[in-house]
C-alpha cells in the first residue's frame, strides 16, 4: 500500500460511527489486533447483573493513541462526545472537543501517517479497507 487515500479511509471510518458500541467493536476488531498493544483502548460500563451474566457491558469510552495524538470518544448524558488531545510522554498538553466528522478525519490522517512508516499500521489499514 503506497500512501493511503485519507478520504477513502475517513469514509470507511464514518460507516459505523453513530453507535459507540458498534464503532468500538469495528475499531477494535479491525485495528487493535494489528496496531501496537495499547493503541486502541475501550472502557466499558457493566452492571452487577451484566457481570454475573458474563456480558461485556456498554462502551463508555473509546481511546486511540497514535504518536502524540490521542483521540477519544465517550458517552456523556447519552450523547457521544469527541475529543482530540495532544499528549507527550503521558502528559496532555492540549484537549479540545471536536465534532464527530472532524474526529474521524483526524483519525484517518493519523492512521495514514502511521501506515507510511509502520508495517503493522499499514497491514491494519489494508484489512480495514478490505
Amino acid at each position: 500500500m503506497a500512501e493511503p487515500d485519507v478520504e477513502l479511509l475517513a469514509a470507511a471510518l464514518r460507516r459505523d460511527s453513530a453507535d459507540l458500541d458498534l464503532y468500538a467493536q469495528v475499531l477494535t476488531a479491525n485495528l487493535a489486533a494489528s496496531l501496537p498493544a495499547g493503541t486502541v483502548r475501550v472502557r466499558r460500563r457493566r452492571s452487577l447483573a451484566q457481570r454475573v451474566a458474563g456480558h461485556e457491558g456498554s462502551v463508555e469510552e473509546l481511546d486511540i493513541a497514535l504518536g502524540e495524538q490521542r483521540l477519544a470518544l465517550r458517552t456523556e448524558r447519552g450523547r457521544v462526545v469527541a475529543e482530540a488531545l495532544h499528549e507527550v510522554r503521558g502528559v496532555v498538553l492540549s484537549r479540545r472537543r471536536v465534532g464527530l466528522d472532524e474526529w474521524v478525519d483526524a483519525l484517518a490522517r493519523s492512521l495514514a501517517r502511521a501506515a507510511v512508516s509502520d508495517a503493522r499500521a499499514r497491514e491494519a489499514l489494508e484489512r480495514f479497507l478490505g
